[in-house]
This record gives structure tokens, sequence and C-alpha cells, in this order.
């Protein structure tokens, strides 16, 4: 593909054809010209398929340029370069068709950009020009989807699946596949699932997507087409080549022309257009991983089918040590915490999609339990008014791009700060932090002193305002809190009585035999079995 460079500043000229690797995007740079009537002389003769020009230069300016080329070579893509931020000539540059309009003192990447946009124009409107009009081109590629996906026979106008399957195999013997049935050596094929990120806005993911494509063409014979934010592809594997090697190569060489990330799925390698649906449903299946493996690389069905998947709910340690974080009220522990945490899921070698997605989610309900429990505590003491009831859980986001660690950082954050918030709107909110603090610390030694001191507090004051508040005096309270805790766990679990009393704080076994009892009326042996009755 041509590309010809127009501006009448020298150092413009030399910057453009030097700074950029035109070779490297797939341009052949054509002798840069120094005015308008320079270029239209030397353009049916060299017929550059790109042109970058300046609008103001001596003689004819750019925007008549621009005309005079779509007259003489209606096909090429124009793009404006100039050091003037008028709108009125961008509106008038935009008249002439032309493909985008830089100043500048655009840095290459947006240069780039919009040469590899002006590229895809050319490369679509050259497909069109091989099928006679668009209707037909969106229509075969319609076609394939269907057929490669399984969502239809791939003919929509009552063929049968078995002229589908000649169209679709003609087509990939016109994209450079040869098949074991045509003559000399048969490709190998595989589905590619692509995605590209990396250029920082929305408004360019279509473009560097469509860009990939073309690369991609260029580099591996194929057919592809642009789905739902990313590109499905058959692509031929070259005899004589180790498929993956060859593979990796196309993907690293994307994304360094592109200076984007790349993230690819391959199905297995297959040798008929019958196999083609497995190797796709292969790739959808490694995609899936895109979460788990973060937007770089190629990755194959080997990568992904021995993972059993790993842990999908967090331990009571992590339930703990998150209650911890959301009453200290300090933002960047929690981060710190949660960025750890979510590294250790990912770099653990059995977590799938479904395993992690569970995992981070059990985490965020943690949150909420410990939040919904401190407003019970809140309203029953009435040390907050206008609290409502639980609200539904959030869920976390695993769309593609979404930074873990950051969306679970977000939503645990947010309940951070609505606990602190209730706690500050309270009459007597240091005994509301009190309470957060005793349940968090059942399982250890707890004194009126080191509950009163965590609130800075007298703890003789501390004492005669939390019986007020509460109703109950503090060891009572303790008592009750971890008595309910025990039976929680005799219920949700089959841990030993002993271990149950751990972990509510008695070292003595039969003397929380006695206090469970008194309080629940049955020993914890009689409450378990009472329950699964």
């Amino acid at each position: 593909m041509n590309i010809m460079i127009i501006d009448d500043e020298v150092i413009i000229r030399t910057g453009l054809c030097t700074v950029i690797d035109w070779a490297e995007l797939g341009m052949n740079l054509l002798p840069p010209a120094e005015s308008a009537e320079e270029a239209l002389g030397r353009l049916l003769s060299e017929r550059p398929d790109i042109v970058l020009t300046d609008i103001r230069m001596a003689g004819m300016d750019g925007i008549q340029l621009a005309k005079e080329i779509r007259e003489k070579l209606p096909d090429a893509e124009v793009i404006i370069l100039t050091g003037y931020d008028d709108f009125r000539f961008a509106q008038r540059a935009l008249r002439q068709g032309v493909t985008d309009y830089l100043l500048k003192t655009s840095d290459p990447e947006e240069i780039i950009k919009s040469v590899m946009k002006a590229k895809q124009n050319l490369q679509m409107k050259w497909e069109l020009k091989k099928q006679g009009d668009v209707q037909a081109a969106a229509l075969r590629k319609q076609h394939f989807e269907s057929w490669l996906t399984g969502g239809g026979n791939g003919s929509g106008n009552g063929d049968t699946g078995g002229l589908a399957y000649k169209s679709v195999s003609e087509w990939l013997q016109q994209a450079g596949i040869h098949l074991a049935a045509s003559a000399g050596r048969p490709h190998g094929m595989r589905v590619l699932l692509i995605s590209a990120s990396g250029w920082g806005h929305d408004r360019f993911s279509g473009v560097m997507l469509g860009a990939a494509e073309s690369k991609l063409s260029e580099l591996l014979p194929g057919i592809s087409l642009l789905r739902n934010n990313r590109i499905i592809a058959v692509v031929g594997v070259t005899p004589g080549w180790p498929g993956t090697r060859q593979l990796e190569k196309a993907v690293s060489r994307i994304k360094d022309t592109l200076r984007c990330d790349i993230f690819a799925a391959a199905g297995n390698e297959v040798r008929l257009v019958e196999e083609l649906r497995r190797s796709y449903e292969e790739a959808q299946k490694v995609y899936g991983y895109r979460i788990v493996f973060g937007d770089k690389g190629l990755f194959e069905l080997k990568d992904v089918e021995d993972r059993q998947g790993g842990r999908a709910v967090c331990s009571e340690k992590e339930e703990s040590e998150l209650s911890s974080l959301l009453m200290n009220n300090n933002a960047s522990q929690l981060h710190d915490w949660t960025a750890a945490l979510v590294r250790e899921r990912l770099e653990d070698s059995e977590t799938t999609p479904t395993s992690l997605q569970a995992f981070l989610q059990s985490i965020v309900i943690g949150a909420h339990r410990w939040l919904d429990r401190a407003k019970e505590t809140a309203s029953a003491s009435q040390l907050s008014t206008g609290l409502t009831g639980a609200a539904a859980t959030p869920a976390i986001s695993f769309e593609p791009g979404v930074v873990l660690e950051d969306e679970l950082f977000k939503l645990l954050l947010s309940v951070m700060n609505e606990f602190h918030q209730l706690a500050a709107d309270g009459r007597h909110s240091y005994i509301y932090r009190a309470i957060a603090y005793i349940r968090n610390h059942l399982g250890e030694h707890l004194t009126l002193q080191q509950v009163a001191g965590f609130v800075h507090l007298n703890a003789n004051h501390f004492s005669e305002v939390f019986k007020r508040e509460t109703g109950q005096g503090f060891s009572e309270f303790v008592i009750r809190e971890r008595m309910q805790l025990a039976a929680n766990i005799l219920l949700t679990t089959q841990k030993k009585v002993s271990e149950v009393a751990g972990e509510a704080g008695y070292e003595d076994i039969k003397y929380f035999s006695q206090q469970f009892k008194k309080m629940m009326g049955c020993t914890p042996t009689e409450y378990r079995q009472l329950s699964t009755e």
C-alpha cells in the first residue's frame, strides 16, 4: 500500500518520513512532495493509496489538492495535517471526504492510528469491490459466522448445510488456505479469538481492533470478522512451521506494530472444514480465561484444560482479616490486602474464571454481611437513625478490561466508607465501633479495658454508656456474642466441640459447655443434634 507525504516544510517532510516505520505498518513510502502541484504531477504514475498532506502551502492548498485527488483517484484516502487548529479548515476538509484531520503537534501514535484507519478503509473498499457490493460482503460474513458458531447452516436463504459447507471451503481457498482436497501440501487451520486493548479510550477501540485484523490478514492466510469487540478468525498454519510458534510470532508483530496489548485464544489445529466448529469451541473456552490471564499473550487449550478450579469461597481467616481492615478505616492497607488476595488467586494454577468469580464474590458478600450486622447493632442500640435493611450485595464485574483488584477494592471501600459514616453519625459512635471490635475478636482474650482503650475512653465511663445503650453489661454482651458465634459454627460445620470452643474464645471446654447450656438451654452436642432432626 503506497503512502505519499506532502508538505512545503522540509523538516516536517523529513520527520514524517523517518519517525514512523512505514514498512512495519505495511506501507510503501513514496518520495515526499514539497508542493500540491508536484504531487498532482506524480499522482497517476505513482498512484498513492494514502496521502498525508499539509493544508497551507504555497500555491494550491491541501483542501483543493484533496478535491483533485478525489477526481483522479476516487479510492485514495486523504489525511490532512496542519499547524492550524481551525474548525473552518476541518469543516472544509471533511466536505472533501478526507479520512482524518490532525494537528502537526500530534504524536506518532495518533498519526499511526489515523493511517491505520485509512488503511482499513481502503481494504474494506477493495474487499467490497471484489464482492460487488456491501450487501454481498456482509451476507457472506454473516453466513460464515453462523456456520462457524453453530448458529445455523450459514445459508440464510434455504440452501442446505452442504451448500454452506461448499461456500466456506471455497472462501477458505480464496483466502490462501489450501485444503486437503486441493493441489499442493494442505494447510492446518486454527480458529483464533483476538481482543486488543491499550490505546486508552473507548472511541479508539474499533479502529484498534480493525487495525489488528488488518495486520493479521497480512501475516497469516485466512478469513476474519469483527464481532462483539473481538476478532473471530480462521487462519492457515503454514506447512513445516510449528503451529504455536507461527501464531505467537504473528501476535507479537501485531502488538509491536500497533503498540497495544493483544490477547489471543487459539483452538487446536484441524485439517478438515467440518472440524472448524470444534476448534472454535476450544478457542471460546480458552477466551473465557482472559480475565485470569490478563490481556497479553497467546493461549491454547492445553493451558486451561487440566485446571480443576481453585478455591471458590474465602476462608474464615480471610473474612476475619477483612473485618479488621474495614473497621480500621485504612484505605491503603485495604488496597494492599485486596491486591495480594487477587494476585494469589490468579497465580493459582487451578484457578478457573468460574472459581475466581465465586471466590471474589464471596469476599464482597462477607464484607456486606459484616456491614449488615453492624447496621442491626446500630439500629437496636439506637445509635443511628434512618437505617435501612440489608441491600442486595453488588456483583463484581468480570467484563473484559476490568482490573480485578481495583474492582474488588472499589466494592470493599464503599462498605468501609458506609460503616464509618454510620459510626460518625451515631449519638455514641464509639459504642458502635466497640461492638464491631468485639465481634472481630471473639476468639481472643477480651477485657473491658482493652475495648475501652480501642475507642480511647475511660473504662468506667465506657462501661456505663455501653450498658445504657445496649441494655447489657460488657461481660454479658461478650458471652452472648460468643455463644451466638458458637451456635452458628455448630450449625454450619462439623468441627469438634473443642474447636468450636477455641474459636469462641474458650480454652476450658467444660466451662464453655456450661455457659452454652445456660444460654441456649442444651449442650453444644445436643444443639447440633436437635438442629439436624
